[in-house]
């Protein structure tokens, strides 16, 4: 699969047609299902993508005979490219179930604001993607349509919760994909699969049309092959939204439609932190850190000053995270009863009965598991005043984060303790399934925006830990046959708020010192 800038260009040239790319990933998706080990990204494709990618061709087209195809290019800049979005993003008259029995069924009566935006620059949605249920897990596993696969090798978890959205990007099924983040539900599988994810700053992409989990940390995020692949449908994305007072500028965007890479100059004048919280994790695994080490030596000879910081507020993050989401998803999925939404249990027996029941049935272990804890935090006769403890640490961790930031332009950070693991190895122990999210929640917390790059991989067959080389080596070779023992990891660039622009451009120059890290499947396979 090409990258956006590929693929625009060969649209302009008439070497491609909008319609090729759509069904080409339709008969990858139908292929794919028939393997022995399907990746299960997509849930279904839409019926409509045929034709709306037949109506981009012919605006293309009369364009082309106008000679107007630049302008239009600008006017959308997205025109025939097709994207995965995740189950929880509505798009009107598309079934919406957040992965889950308790939606099975339900449509969705309008669009989000982020695919409304998207479709006005041209964009063609392709089809839903698997997630965890409610975007509650870090692997995929907890979905009502089963787990999504790891396309470096299918026996691994994928990451989550937008674990759908990743596997199709990295698999080359789609362009560009969309997910959302909580606690890092982009940039994990990002890592885990070996591209570009980006988490922006809070409120930068409108949550309009977004199935709530944690609603002040909730955040819309971008999947791509490369950082020019997540810059173009951010400047398109984002900006204020009359339907989301929690909705902002992003100040930078023009900056995003043509990304450049920092600049040698820029980069010996770059301030860069490292928490010592992270390095010193006892969880930390020794081929994420031997990547993470060889990443600060990159940052090094290209000039930057680094330090390594004392944060010691990060090491309450994990909990101060998990008792603001529980409680909020408590809040916030109360909603689903079975007389407003969705699929019910109804026996006959009154509305009391009709709520426990459709709950029980509706809903998977583990976003009952987070209802229950998030309802014993809330209540104060039994948890006292946890949820204020929690909300204390989170305006430190935002205080203190912001402090930093007035000396330092950057923090690095490996975006997981560890790499990807496989399918079942974690699924029933949510404590170690949660340590996922270690160097990920303080993100969301702190509201600032982060990219996980893809800078390595781990030891393997015939291959050491270390940076990768974008189609080089073994590493490579055994990522597209879909069986490689040896896993991607992600490194995040973390900056203040409204810092969008920036950490994409440092981003961008890896990118061009290491050409392709951001695609570690050469090609499809079934």
């Amino acid at each position: 699969m090409q990258t956006i800038k590929e693929a625009v260009a060969a649209l302009k040239a008439g070497k491609v047609t909008s319609e090729k790319l759509v069904r080409d990933s339709i008969d990858t998706f139908e292929a794919d299902k028939k393997s022995s080990l399907p990746l299960n990204a997509f849930i279904e494709m839409y019926d409509d993508a045929v034709s709306l990618a037949q109506a981009a061709d012919k605006e293309i087209a009369e364009a082309r005979a106008a000679g107007t195809l630049d302008a239009l290019f600008e006017k959308k800049p997205l025109l025939g490219l097709p994207f995965a979005n995740k189950d929880n993003i509505s798009v009107r008259g598309k079934r919406l179930t957040c992965s889950s029995k308790i939606l099975d069924g339900y449509v969705a009566p309008y669009n989000a604001t982020v695919i409304n935006r998207l479709m006005a620059a041209g964009a063609i949605p392709l089809g839903r993607c698997n997630q965890d249920e409610f975007a509650m897990g870090s692997s995929t596993e907890y979905s009502s349509y089963g787990p999504t696969r790891n396309p470096i090798n299918r026996v691994y978890v994928s990451g989550g919760s937008s674990g759908g959205s990743t596997a199709a990007v990295a698999a080359n099924q789609a362009l560009f994909g969309l997910g959302t983040e909580t606690g890092g539900s982009v940039r994990l599988p990002a890592s885990y699969c070996g591209i570009y994810g980006l988490k922006p700053t809070y409120g930068v992409l409108s949550r309009w049309g977004v199935v709530a989990y944690g609603s002040s940390l909730d955040q819309v995020g971008i999947l791509g092959h490369t950082p020019e692949d997540i810059a173009l449908p951010l400047s398109v994305m984002s900006g204020v939204d009359m339907y989301d007072d929690t909705s902002a500028d992003l100040p930078s965007s023009d900056k995003l439609r043509k990304l450049e890479a920092m600049s040698d100059a820029d980069f010996a004048k770059l301030k860069v932190a490292i928490p010592k919280q992270f390095l010193e994790s006892k969880g930390l695994s020794a081929d994420v850190g031997k990547v993470f080490s060889d990443t600060r030596g990159w940052f090094e000879k290209k000039g930057a000053k680094i330090d390594v910081v004392d944060l010691p507020v990060l090491e309450a993050s994990i909990a101060s995270y998990y008792v603001i989401a529980l409680s909020e998803a408590a809040s916030n999925l109360s909603r689903f009863d079975g007389i407003r939404y969705g699929a019910r249990v109804d026996n006959g027996e009154g509305y009391d009965k009709l709520y426990v029941d459709t709950r029980s049935a509706g809903f998977g272990p583990e976003v009952k598991r987070r209802i229950i804890i998030g309802n014993y935090v809330l209540s104060e006769q039994f948890s006292g005043d946890t949820y204020k403890k929690g909300m204390s640490v989170r305006a430190r961790i935002q205080r203190d984060v912001a402090k930093l930031f007035e000396s330092y332009d950057l923090i690095l950070c490996p975006t997981c303790p560890t790499p990807s693991f496989k399918l079942g190895e974690k699924v029933d122990d949510p404590l170690e399934m949660y340590l996922s999210d270690l160097f990920t929640v303080f993100v969301n917390l702190a509201r600032i925006p982060s990219i996980s790059v893809p800078c390595g991989h781990t030891a393997g067959k015939g291959v050491e830990a270390g940076i990768t080389k974008g189609f080089d080596g073994e590493f490579a070779a055994a990522a597209s046959r879909g069986d490689s023992d040896s896993m991607p990891v992600g490194i995040q660039f973390a900056g203040p708020m409204f810092s969008e622009a920036k950490i994409l451009s440092v981003a961008q120059a890896w990118e061009i010192d290491h050409p392709g890290c951001g695609s570690p499947v050469a090609e499809n396979r079934s």
